[in-house]
């Protein structure tokens, strides 16, 4: 993801907001009220819906787990639904040899069922580990870029 928004960053044309799910504490579908009420009680869902309410499109960076996609992201996806509406969207998927290709095809449907207009293309990052360093980090070699 910080690899992508670098590379956003640097085209000129964008102002990319780097948003990990992790940091927004999403417990399993908490709130009470359907999401398409938009009747949040949570603090935490107050937060996600502002900050998916204020982009203009998004960049998935989905990993493949167990051939689908990443439930954290799946209920990410679900605990709102106006906030997603006619948005584009783009995957990058990674994984094994299929680069995260099944998460991303399992991504799709969802998406369009929340209003998401995910582009057909994508990028899939086959045998990511080989391009991490020993701490860790993502280090691209020049032919991925």
């Amino acid at each position: 993801a910080e690899c992508l928004e670098a590379i956003a960053r640097e085209h000129g044309s964008f102002e990319p907001v780097l948003t990990d799910i992790a940091a927004f504490r999403l417990p399993l579908l908490d709130e009470p009220h359907h999401p398409r009420l938009g009747k949040y009680e949570n603090d935490h869902t107050k937060a996600w819906s502002k900050a998916i309410d204020a982009a203009d499109a998004f960049v998935f960076v989905a990993p493949e787990y167990n051939y689908f996609a990443a439930p954290a992201i799946v209920n990410a996806v679900d605990y709102l639904l106006k906030e997603w509406r006619y948005k584009p969207a783009a995957i990058f998927s990674y994984g094994g040899v299929s680069g995260g290709l099944r998460a991303a095809q399992a991504l799709k449907p969802l998406l369009t069922a929340v209003g998401v207009m995910p582009i057909p293309e994508g990028v899939a990052l086959p045998s990511y580990r080989a391009l991490l360093d020993k701490d860790g980090a993502y280090r691209p070699s020049e032919q991925v870029l």
